[in-house]
């Protein structure tokens, strides 16, 4: 394949299907629909944003180029998608994703994104795509209202992305269902999966040079743990009423003059920054210690004020960019979920619970 024509939407399609083809199918051999005809036509479906697997079913009868575009042999009708997919292992799909960014790297795209000259910005955070009273499976989160007894199932993942302040294009990674474990009656959390998330991560992308950014929820100790013991930087929010011990102690050190100040002014608004490197965490664990950024927004009278703990060493001459990282988490919602949601790919739509994967394999094909 000539260089460039890999990431044409062509090639990029071809090696999404000859990921397809490694997945194992556990059904007949003499199968009617092949399992990677089942899964480019579900891929397909949110490639072409169609609204539902009954549009795209009205699309495959009218014929057209659908086989010829995405290199199916025979299209599968609605309901047999639906069987087809509920039986793969959502996991199975990771290695796509993996071979696409490779893809990338290879042919020097992913250089624009580079972040401080070394590092590629990854914001994590959940999001909800299944939910009904009534239709369920043994992964689903339940939530159980109080004052009624109802109970609401729902389907969640935790997604991430490579990110750049400057760019509005975003590359998501595999996404990390948060869905009941096999054999556990509790439900998942979002704590949990991002444990899983970077654990995956790393193991298939070893030698990225990442760096992780949350919300304050993520600013704790056990995580930031996982996050050192996979060889992975850190961007975290915190707040004054999640991190009492961190702002009292920055603030003791404000008052002995221990801050150092920087400010910056681009057009109008005043860019404000104190920071201090080496605080302790918190007071039970006073061992792990972060860097820690607070910034003011100034643009008239409008002020917006942010804290932020990293492992990032920081000067005077990186605390603008580190600042631009920290807020670059919103482009995890903004240009991903939103875009998802609101541009045309009915994120939030049903599509189909199944009885096993179904949920979460829709979901997968969708995200890639």
């Amino acid at each position: 394949m000539e260089q460039g024509n890999r990431l044409s939407a062509s090639g990029l399609f071809r090696t999404i299907q000859a990921g397809f083809t490694r997945i194992k199918d556990s059904r007949a051999a003499n199968a009617s629909i092949k399992l990677v005809d089942a899964l480019m036509s579900g891929f397909a479906m949110f490639s072409l944003k169609d609204s539902s697997l009954l549009e795209f079913d009205e699309r495959r009868a009218k014929g057209g180029n659908l086989k010829q575009i995405y290199g199916i042999e025979k299209i599968p009708s609605d309901t047999r998608m639906r069987e087809i997919l509920d039986e793969v292992e959502p996991g199975e799909l990771r290695p796509v994703f993996k071979t696409l960014l490779e893809e990338l790297e290879d042919e020097g795209m992913l250089k624009k994104y580079l972040f401080l000259g070394k590092y590629y910005l990854v914001p994590l955070d959940g999001t909800g795509y299944f939910s009904s009273k009534q239709v369920h499976c043994g992964g689903c989160l339940e939530r159980q209202k109080s004052t009624t007894g109802e109970v609401t199932y729902a389907h969640q993942m935790l997604s991430g992305a490579i990110v750049h302040p400057d760019l509005d294009e975003v590359i998501p990674l595999a996404p990390e269902p948060i869905v009941k474990q096999d054999g556990s009656t509790k439900n998942d959390c979002e704590r949990n999966a991002a444990k899983r998330f970077v654990e995956k991560l790393r193991k298939d992308h070893p030698d990225l040079p990442i760096i992780i950014t949350e919300d304050a929820l993520s600013a704790n100790a056990p995580h930031i743990d996982v996050l050192k013991e996979n060889n992975l930087h850190f961007i975290l929010g915190v707040k004054p009423g999640d991190h009492a011990f961190l702002f009292e102690y920055v603030e003791q050190a404000r008052q002995r003059g221990e801050m150092t100040d920087d400010e910056y002014q681009v057009n109008r608004v005043i860019h404000r920054f104190q920071f201090l490197n080496n605080v302790p965490l918190n007071a039970s664990n006073a061992g792990v210690r972060v860097n820690v950024i607070e910034y003011w927004e100034i643009d008239g009278d409008k002020c917006q004020h942010f804290t932020w703990i990293t492992d990032l060493w920081v000067t005077k001459d990186n605390v603008f960019e580190i600042m631009r990282g920290g807020r670059a988490r919103w482009k995890i919602e903004n240009e991903t979920f939103n875009t998802l949601k609101n541009q045309g790919y009915h994120f939030e739509h049903n599509y189909g619970h199944g009885q096993q994967n179904l949920s979460v394999v829709l979901a997968f094909l969708m995200m890639l």
